[in-house]
């Protein structure tokens, strides 16, 4: 691949706060949160799509993804710290390690969590004095600013949360898994090709895209809480089944979901060959990296 995890981590390390004066603590467990390690997909993604599309002869270029590179993983760590919580999945290990509400608290872990989601805000600001006006800034943002919302991520949480234990019907499944997952997959890609200069038709075209691979994203995560190894995956097993939980598995079968995860991964790739884009490498390391999603192991 074109990025490594590490390279990914170079960019957005950069932008997390000190861990200094009185909120040391809560800036602490955000840095925590932030550095426990992960795949760091939406970024990467984010950055190929930018990639796809930018004028490489553009100074500074990458002064104006990289805030929101970071901002982007800054709200998925939120999220995962806010379900890890005892209201929510109460899970105590994520990633192979302590869950910041089990290191520093809940109180703490609560704080945590509001503290990236604001502080992801702040850090996507950034870009707009590197490129004061710039429209493809003010949809981006807007887009960072909507898509993990209540009409995005959080509208799909909260369905999952009311209907726990509840048998859930294929509509609703689809709600949640398109907003609770696929949303913020979609705010990567989107983001990434508004700020490198795409035609709103080629922003739609990879919106599209990001809906499939996040569906199959979330179907394999179903498929990996069944059969997946914990020591590989980083965090309990069967949690659906302990929080008495819905997914595509329960209702179509381990088969379907299988193949689910492969014929959307697949209708992925092939809308993005439909793109005509500045950079092919670009676009040949997103397909790349959507075909390997189909048999991740964590």
């Amino acid at each position: 691949m074109k990025y490594s995890v590490k390279d990914i981590e170079d960019i957005i390390y950069k932008y997390l706060p000190k861990e200094e004066g009185y909120p040391v603590t809560v800036l602490t467990a955000m840095n925590y949160g932030f550095m426990a390690g992960g795949k760091r997909l939406r970024p990467m993604m984010m950055k190929l799509c930018y990639d796809m599309f930018i004028d490489k002869d553009y100074r500074d270029a990458d002064k104006i993804i990289s805030p929101f590179m970071a901002a982007i993983e800054m709200i998925h760590t939120y999220s995962l710290i806010h379900d890890d919580l005892p209201a929510l999945d109460n899970d105590e290990l994520r990633r192979g390690k302590p869950t910041v509400h089990a290191k520093f608290g809940e109180d703490i872990g609560i704080l945590a969590g509001d503290g990236l989601l604001n502080y992801a805000y702040e850090t996507a600001a950034k870009a707009f004095s590197e490129k004061p006006g710039s429209v493809e800034i003010e949809k981006a943002y807007t887009i960072l600013a909507s898509k993990p919302g209540i009409y995005g991520m959080i509208g799909g949480q909260v369905l999952d949360v009311i209907m726990s234990g509840k048998e859930v019907d294929e509509k609703q499944l689809e709600y949640i898994y398109l907003n609770k997952t696929s949303a913020l997959i979609e705010c990567a890609f989107m983001i990434g090709a508004y700020l490198g200069g795409a035609s709103k038709e080629d922003v739609d075209t990879l919106c599209m895209v990001a809906r499939n691979v996040g569906m199959a994203f979330q179907v394999q995560d179903d498929i990996l809480d069944i059969i997946g190894d914990e020591a590989v995956l980083g965090k309990p097993v069967l949690s659906d089944d302990k929080n008495n939980k819905f997914t595509y598995v329960t209702i179509h079968g381990m088969d379907s979901a299988k193949d689910y995860v492969s014929s959307a991964s697949k209708e992925a790739v092939s809308m993005l060959d439909t793109l005509k884009v500045k950079n092919e490498k670009a676009k040949s390391e997103m397909k790349d990296l959507i075909l390997a999603l189909i048999n991740r192991d964590k």
